[in-house]
């Protein structure tokens, strides 16, 4: 198997610090952090042509070479799942995703995600993540509903990552938040990571525990009791991003079971979080490619009963 090669994304030379190189290949392999760990105690990675540490760190313009072996085979079962697939052709499909709908199989659970779904309703998706996340390019929570896009080959893979790379790929969200931002527009930037005493959470850490997050916020609508509708635009796609800076701002988002309010005064099944557009340039023909979800129902609904 040929080594994969991977550049410092640009996101990290422009404003990061440099991480260290197991974190770095986790992020960069979508693997868990012990996995990268294990493929450079096992030899299988360099870092710029020499044998690499974990605790290495990875400056901009490094060049790191993973030998990574074959992902064990799995055999996920296409499944008969509703999903709204809002534009396809013969490179992408672009998916408003459900609250409650987790992307891709793991940790036991091979059934019920978005990408049975997929394997049942096209044709054919990209390897690049193996064959537990085929053509999964970008995620977002279970959930969290809206927008993502999908790759049916990997040459559409390598060009919208490399899109979300250099931010030229537009996520935009809608969010409710307990509390009245005090100000119409801002922008976040912090250090994300692990929660030091809850390994489930992420939470703001510093630099050295992290890795760099910036959010664009502008405020939509305020409510008199005591609720602000917020637009996000994120620069960076660190997990759970926005749930933790909401939280960090000290306006967590309605209905978030992990980073909100214990008592909640809706009913609800998660966090009031959709994304609702996303731009990107197409793949093979070159376009730019705009897509806009409206707010689902039981989203609107509590807006409704605000008003």
């Amino acid at each position: 198997m040929h080594p994969r090669q991977i550049r410092t994304m640009r996101e990290l030379c422009a404003q990061e610090s440099a991480p260290r190189l197991d974190v770095f290949l986790s992020e960069q392999l979508q693997i868990t952090r012990s996995a990268a760990k294990k493929l450079i105690d096992e030899g299988r990675v360099t870092h710029n042509g020499a044998p690499a540490k974990a605790s290495k760190a990875v400056e901009a313009g490094d060049v790191v070479a993973a030998d990574v072996p074959p992902p064990r085979q799995l055999d996920l079962t296409p499944q008969d799942i509703p999903i709204e697939i809002v534009y396809e052709d013969e490179d992408i499909a672009v998916v408003n995703k459900p609250q409650g709908l987790t992307v891709h199989a793991g940790s036991g659970n091979w059934t019920g995600t978005l990408v049975n779904a997929l394997l049942y309703r096209l044709q054919s998706l990209s390897s690049i993540n193996g064959v537990v996340r085929p053509g999964i390019v970008h995620r977002i929570d279970k959930d969290t509903s809206g927008l993502l896009v999908v790759a049916k080959n990997d040459a559409a893979h390598l060009s919208l990552s490399a899109q979300i790379a250099d931010k030229t790929c537009a996520r935009e969200y809608l969010a409710l938040c307990d509390g009245i931002f005090s100000q119409d527009r801002g922008r976040v930037e912090t250090y994300i990571g692990r929660h030091p005493s809850d390994r489930v959470k992420m939470a703001v850490v510093p630099p050295n525990k992290g890795r760099y997050a910036a959010t664009n916020y502008e405020v939509v609508e305020r409510f008199a009791q005591g609720y602000t509708l917020v637009r996000f635009r994120l620069e960076t796609g660190r997990t759970h991003q926005i749930r933790v800076h909401c939280k960090y701002l000290g306006h967590p988002v309605v209905g978030d079971p992990v980073y909100g309010a214990k008592r909640q005064k809706f009913r609800l099944n998660g966090q009031l979080l959709h994304a609702c557009r996303l731009e990107l340039t197409h793949p093979r023909t070159g376009e730019r490619m705009s897509f806009e979800a409206p707010l689902p129902a039981y989203f609107q609904n509590v807006l409704n009963s605000l008003r």
